[in-house]
């Protein structure tokens, strides 16, 4: 799909990526491995000893990987899975903003005490970098575009709350212990393995399967999308840049597109331009808690660590549709997931 390009010297480092099975740590962890890197990848303990995301990493990729069933909320586990490691990717979150409204508690534990549960264990066995795992829903919605870094936060669902929680945690252990943690905001993140929770592997699984209607939330929404490879590589532009210690570094491409506008591209992409796209009540986020514009400005990623989106929006798409297109299967095209 695209060059890897990569950024700092990895061979031979023993790098350890939390939340490794999930979409933008699967294919993180297998850069890193194309990457010559030693990597451990914390995975979260299931009965079913499930791999999440990394069990459609190619196989020859997948051996050389040391997997580690785990839980990021527990201490003794997490402080097991750091020891001997040169640097942290710490993706261990849980994302979904609807279920947050749900369990919000479980959002605690996960995205604050786990991310409390790494920081210590970095500091405490002198981990060389922490890259900690942001959001661009901190910024809540915009009160000018493109945000930069200095945009205020606000909290507009229980999920951006714990991340606002954990990125100033992170950016205490800085201040506090002078542990190096570089702070990574990426805006929307899509490309092949995302679960249908998001709203792009959501229209294209609709758009393949068939239907004549899209089925949508709140169409008004604009989000700007960066395509799984190009954050991918900004997360090792941020790892390896110390100009990025102890800051927070946007990750997007700084163009935007309505909810709408997207679902009508997509269908376009997949040979079915003339499909319906429709609100679905029951996807709709509470009222005082969507975001509506998320526009990034990486300006400071181009100055600290050189980082530059590559994949456009199109091309993306196109490699979702094909991806959903081979795995079709794996979605349940009549059921909204949360």
């Amino acid at each position: 799909m695209t060059g890897l390009t990569t950024h700092g010297d990895w061979s031979g480092r023993r790098i350890l990526v939390t939340g490794a099975g999930g979409f933008i740590g699967s294919h993180l962890t297998e850069r890193l491995v194309h990457a010559g890197a030693d990597v451990r990848a914390m995975v979260r303990y299931t009965g079913r000893s499930d791999l999440g995301m990394l069990a459609d990493v190619p196989a020859e990729v997948r051996r050389s990987i040391e997997i580690v069933p785990s839980d990021i909320t527990d201490p003794f586990a997490v402080r097991r899975s750091v020891q001997g490691c040169d640097t942290i990717f710490h993706l261990a979150a849980l994302i979904a903003i609807p279920y947050s409204y749900v369990a919000p508690a479980s959002y605690v534990a996960t995205n604050v005490t786990g991310t409390l549960n790494v920081l210590e264990a970095a500091r405490e066995l002198d981990v060389r970098r922490v890259v900690h795992t942001s959001t661009s829903e901190t910024y809540g919605t915009a009160r000018y575009t493109p945000i930069d870094e200095d945009h205020p936060l606000q909290a507009q669902s229980p999920y951006s709350a714990t991340k606002m929680s954990a990125d100033a945690m992170a950016e205490s252990f800085h201040r506090s212990f002078g542990l190096p943690v570089a702070i990574i905001r990426p805006f929307n993140t899509y490309g092949p393995r995302q679960s249908a929770r998001a709203v792009i592997p959501t229209v294209a699984a609709q758009v393949v399967a068939g239907r004549e209607k899209i089925a949508l939330g709140d169409l008004r929404p604009v989000r700007d999308l960066t395509h799984v490879a190009d954050t991918a590589a900004g997360f090792l532009a941020v790892a390896a840049a110390d100009a990025c210690v102890g800051q927070v570094t946007n990750i997007g491409n700084g163009r935007g597109i309505t909810i709408g506008a997207l679902a009508r591209l997509i269908a376009e992409v997949a040979g079915r331009p003339d499909i319906d796209v429709v609100e679905d009540t029951q996807r709709l986020r509470p009222p005082q808690s969507e975001v509506f514009e998320l526009v990034a400005s990486a300006e400071r990623a181009r100055q600290r660590c050189g980082w530059e989106p590559t994949v456009s929006l199109r091309d993306g798409l196109a490699d979702v549709v094909a991806y959903v297109r081979a795995h079709l299967d794996r979605f349940d095209v009549d059921r909204y997931a949360v």
